[in-house]
């Protein structure tokens, strides 16, 4: 039960890396960018080809899927998504639904059909087994990696968004943009890195994940409804809430298909309906947010 619950907890801390960026940008931005898991799948990718092709190590890759991810993303966001920004919702969700599904043929053909492979470092690859009989946890290093990782994420994401100038300007240029630029705010350079930000998150997450959830070209389309949950069950006024939603549908969907394997995803569908009938607006709500 303990391994379950390790398990499923790598499993949700990933699941926010890859997801944090579309709560920030849904949440904090009021864009809905349906092509995020295409940042993710950057990401993977740009590991995938540096071990291959440029011979890197599996950590150095790491920074290169974030700033990769990162610069094509604020190259799309200077280009494309920004005159997005005042279009009605419905033409934002097809847009970026465009995207996803243009980013999907573009890896098909490129770089093939076929599952890409990751290399772990030999370190990274053990297994570490503490206790015995229901108390027995068996602890893979490369989810405790992820854990650590993502929780130093966690804690320098919420710290940035709430106790620098950074942050104070990213809220006043999201509830008010006309009063933050009169106050010298320059809104469409702060939603330019916050995008920027966003994208290399994703991208970080999809080169952590290529070994625990696949690579593939239909990466952005596969995992594109748990973004959704993540982001509709935590709310999008805060990095908490998001955390918190990955955590309950990473533990859930580790236990469900452990001990009901037939039923699948089903259990994860019916938590997120269970939350949401309670609280329709998400875990946590910021009042005053737009």
């Amino acid at each position: 039960m303990l391994t379950i619950l390790f398990d499923g907890v790598a499993y949700g801390m990933l699941l926010f890396v890859l997801a944090v960026g579309l709560a920030v940008t849904l949440g904090l931005m009021n864009f809905i960018n349906l092509a995020h898991g295409a940042f993710a799948m950057a990401g993977g990718y740009i590991t995938v080809l540096a071990m291959q092709r440029l011979g890197l190590p599996f950590l150095a890759c790491l920074p290169l899927a974030f700033v990769g991810a990162g610069l094509m993303g604020a190259l799309l966001e200077r280009t494309l998504y920004r005159p997005m920004y005042s279009k009605p919702h419905l033409d934002q969700v097809l847009f970026s639904i465009g995207l996803a599904f243009m980013a999907v043929a573009g890896v098909d053909y490129f770089a093939g059909s076929s599952q890409q492979n990751v290399q772990l470092p030999e370190w990274l690859r053990g297994r570490t087994e503490l206790g015995e009989g229901l108390l027995q946890l068996g602890m893979g290093h490369y989810r405790l990696f992820i854990i650590a990782v993502c929780a130093a994420l966690t804690v320098l994401l919420q710290l940035v968004l709430t106790r620098t100038r950074f942050g104070s300007r990213l809220r006043a240029a999201v509830d008010d943009p006309r009063v933050a630029a009169g106050l010298g705010i320059n809104v469409n350079q702060i939603f330019l890195l916050t995008f920027a930000v966003g994208s290399g998150l994703a991208g970080l997450g999809g080169a952590l994940g290529a070994e625990v959830l696949g690579l593939d070209p239909t990466f952005p389309l596969k995992y594109m409804i748990y973004f959704l949950i993540v982001v509709s069950v935590g709310g999008t006024s805060s990095i908490t809430g998001p955390l918190l939603a990955a955590l309950l549908l990473g533990v859930a969907d580790v236990a469900g298909k452990y001990f009901i394997p037939k039923l699948g995803a089903f259990i994860v569908y019916t938590l997120m309906i269970m939350i949401l009938l309670w609280r329709p607006q998400g875990l946590f709500t910021r009042r005053g947010g737009r």
